[in-house]
């Protein structure tokens, strides 16, 4: 025992004296603490930044319509009963196991309905590949992987404006960019010629980002005639269209509505990417419940492309969170629940349809000799006001308003407190336009 102590001291003696207990030398100290010197911060996100901005000013007079998040209108988040319903029943009863890598399957095919349509033939005949994602951002994301990994050489043709983080995303991918006409300023509504023109001249077998209802962030959409044209055109050119369904159901109030672009594609035989959200139509942002699907020729091709999706999943988050997944499920699967949402988010929809309505009038009432019509023309939560950066930030320094600096309005945040504040901060900044 005694010769086993000894060692043992004579081991830690060793080690003390070895370079791990030993005290780095400044020279060594000096090269360890330059690793990250060469980081600089990075830039404020422009949209997150305006909330940042919102909550450190003091004033009692500001207003937030920056951050596209719902507000009921006492400007306050809002749970919806369904989700409260849906919570109440799995309260107890849910375990802490992995997800698939592909998610619920439950929450999948509930999700697919949506966007297919509740009896698709191609939800019977297994020709989607689909996978639950992190929201909206992470089905972006992770079909920006796939496109890069299996079409290397394509890029993705994407709206001007758009919203912002789509650029971030397929950049991360290393996916070439590319933009097409979408909005037209001096009318303030979709430049449909420039937008055909653009889809004509460009190579045959191109990507396009799509939005498939609710534009972000002009809230102007193609009627349903155009659409049948851009329909028709991208099918004679070969292209493949990629739907970025964020506001299904939070546009018009009517999931099926909203869905009517997708479905016009998929009449004229496209084979197409849907990336869907839960954060919007069902107040579950945090949640970061989402789909990516992508019709393919077969059953056997669309086996193939679930399983890349999925490896591809695997080492970026390995398997999406549970709860939110069962929340969607119970709510889409559940014909009372399912009714309940549908008539929440048509209350959600039209608040925000009746601030348009609210904001609009409000500014003609006050004599302005500018056309406020694309206000009510334009849909979703967003109101591309027309306004330039520096009318917005008078909006800031002068009336503590906060948007984005290309004045764009999240309607959410307009309420019939402060509507009329609003409409008058606008015409003070604009009357001399």
């Amino acid at each position: 025992m005694a010769a086993l102590r000894a060692a043992s001291s004579n081991i830690t003696r060793r080690i003390s004296g070895s370079s791990i207990y030993s005290k780095t030398r400044p020279s060594e100290a000096r090269w360890m603490s330059s690793w990250w010197n060469h980081v600089t911060p990075a830039p404020k996100d422009p949209i997150l930044g305006v909330t940042e901005a919102f909550l450190a000013d003091s004033s009692p007079n500001k207003v937030n319509v920056g951050v596209g998040a719902y507000r009921d209108d006492n400007g306050k988040p809002v749970v919806l009963d369904c989700v409260r319903e849906a919570e109440a029943r799995i309260a107890g009863n849910l375990n802490m196991e992995y997800l698939p890598m592909g998610g619920s399957n439950h929450m999948v095919e509930e999700t697919l309905k949506l966007a297919y349509g509740d009896s698709s033939e191609l939800i019977k005949d297994k020709r989607i590949a689909a996978v639950q994602a992190l929201s909206g951002t992470g089905a972006c994301r992770l079909f920006a992987d796939f496109q890069k990994r299996y079409k290397p050489e394509s890029e993705i043709y994407i709206p001007i404006p758009t919203w912002s983080n789509h650029h971030n995303i397929w950049r991360d991918a290393q996916v070439s960019q590319k933009l097409y006409h979408y909005y037209h300023p001096e009318s303030r509504g979709l430049d449909f010629s420039g937008m055909m023109n653009d889809i004509k001249n460009a190579p045959k077998g191109s990507f396009f980002l799509l939005h498939a209802c609710a534009h972000n962030p002009t809230g102007v959409d193609p009627t349903e005639e155009e659409w049948k044209e851009i329909s028709q055109l991208m099918k004679e050119k070969g292209h493949f269209p990629f739907f970025d369904m964020a506001y299904q159901g939070f546009a018009s109030g009517d999931p099926e509505r909203d869905a009517k672009a997708i479905r016009i594609f998929l009449q004229d035989g496209h084979l197409l990417g849907v990336s869907q959200s839960f954060a919007k139509n069902m107040g579950l942002y945090g949640q970061r419940v989402g789909c990516l699907s992508v019709l393919c020729e077969n059953e056997q091709e669309a086996l193939s492309v679930k399983t890349r999706m999925q490896q591809i999943a695997r080492p970026m988050y390995s398997n999406p969170p549970v709860h939110g997944a069962l929340l969607v499920s119970i709510i889409l699967s559940d014909p009372n629940l399912k009714n309940l949402w549908l008539k929440e988010v048509k209350v959600m929809a039209d608040r925000i349809i009746g601030m348009r309505t609210a904001l609009r009038e409000n500014l003609e009432k006050l004599g302005s000799s500018l056309s406020w019509e694309h206000i009510t023309k334009q849909i979703g939560m967003f109101c591309y006001s027309g306004m330039t950066k520096d009318q917005v930030h008078r909006l800031t320094s002068e009336f503590h308003i906060y948007m984005t600096d290309n004045g764009r309005i999240s309607m959410a945040g307009v309420t019939t407190k402060n509507v009329e504040y609003i409409a008058n901060a606008i015409h003070e900044v604009t009357k001399s336009s």
